[in-house]
């Protein structure tokens, strides 16, 4: 029997049931494999469960979601981190609401925000094209069974090419979608980083890894540099309405287009509390919350929060991309992850991440 067809019967016994996975013997439908796809981009699938759920309520379709505004999307993605996700989900389904949806992977990468890896993903689980994608799941399962022995990225090449050649499986190439969810599942369910259970393992008998008694240490990685760090002042400004100051950031960049406290530049060196409050929104008492937490993918960041109230806030005057929101109000604001932190720290009732915050002595 060949390796596919083993992995498949196991899969057929033991596939798990996520939110966007298609019942046996049902097609997926592309839109929702498109969209747990982008969601678990860097974001494990217990995280992101609820928000696919929350989002496709909201956007049913590829039609009601490329005919939404931009903030209307930022804000059901808010807490999911790497917006760009959001921008990009939102450009290609106004594409695909006029063109249709590609079933070429080549086709598919050239919307925004696809790469090979999505476009691949769609296209064997969706359309049943006779790919692979490889993600981390599938590097290390392929790392493994082959003992594989040279670190990433450097075995990626070698890595594709297995899947090139598993896809190629007549077993595989008759059921892509389930051939590439059942390398999904055996990578998050038993071929797990740190303790493999081999003794659960469909491919046991010709895991040369296993047999070499060096499973659990593939693949092997070259170390990261540590991320550097990176210091902001922001400022937590309410009136005698009981409304906050926000400001949008630009629509491109980092957290492009998301609502956020108004305060300083994220810089490499800590803020003195006079010059964090040379760059505060209004002159005011100003009380020092703590600070907050929080990590980007190549820097961590620490916020000083600083609090103060004034009667009335004139926006214009002060901050040209800023706006007030009512407190009760702030779930339906596309604040960002550490956003969100701040507002716990400042007290507010915000059903979100919670604050990594160090009160203030």
């Amino acid at each position: 029997m060949s390796a596919a067809r083993t992995l498949l019967l196991w899969y057929d016994g033991h596939r798990r049931r996520l939110p966007w996975r298609a019942p046996p013997g049902v097609l997926a439908d592309p839109y929702h494999v498109w969209l747990s796809e982008v969601m678990l981009q860097q974001t494990t699938t217990a995280a992101a469960a609820p928000y696919y759920a929350r989002f496709l309520a909201r956007f049913p379709t590829i039609a009601a979601l490329a005919a939404a505004p931009e903030p209307d999307v930022l804000t059901a993605w808010a807490g999911l981190g790497y917006y760009a996700r959001a921008r990009n989900l939102h450009r290609a389904a106004e594409i695909v609401a006029a063109h249709g949806f590609p079933r070429d992977p080549a086709a598919l990468a050239r919307l925004p925000g696809i790469g090979a890896y999505t476009a691949a993903a769609i296209s064997a689980i969706a359309f049943n094209v006779p790919i692979i994608p490889v993600d981390g799941n599938i590097a290390r399962v392929l790392a493994r069974r082959h003992a594989l022995l040279a670190p990433l990225p450097a075995a990626m090449r070698e890595i594709r090419g297995l899947a090139r050649a598993l896809a190629a499986d007549a077993a595989a190439a008759a059921r892509p979608g389930d051939f590439v969810q059942a390398l999904f599942d055996l990578g998050a369910t038993v071929c797990t980083p740190a303790t493999p259970d081999c003794t659960r393992c469909p491919w046991r008998a010709g895991c040369a890894g296993h047999a070499a008694g060096i499973a659990a240490s593939l693949p092997r990685k070259i170390a990261k540099k540590p991320r550097p760090h990176r210091y902001g002042a922001h400022f937590w400004l309410t009136d005698a309405d009981g409304r906050v100051l926000l400001r949008r950031r630009p629509s491109s960049g980092l957290l492009g287009g998301m609502a956020e406290l108004p305060g300083t530049e994220w810089r490499a060196e800590p803020w003195s509390r006079r010059s964090a409050l040379a760059a505060a929104p209004m002159r005011t008492r100003w009380r020092r919350l703590g600070e907050v937490a929080h990590g980007f993918t190549h820097f961590t960041l620490e916020i000083t929060l600083y609090a103060g109230a004034v009667p009335a806030i004139a926006v214009p005057a002060i901050a040209a991309p800023g706006f007030l929101c009512d407190e009760e109000a702030l779930g339906a604001e596309a604040l960002s992850s550490v956003m969100r932190k701040c507002a716990r720290l400042a007290g507010h009732a915000f059903a979100g991440m919670p604050a990594r915050g160090t009160p203030a002595p």
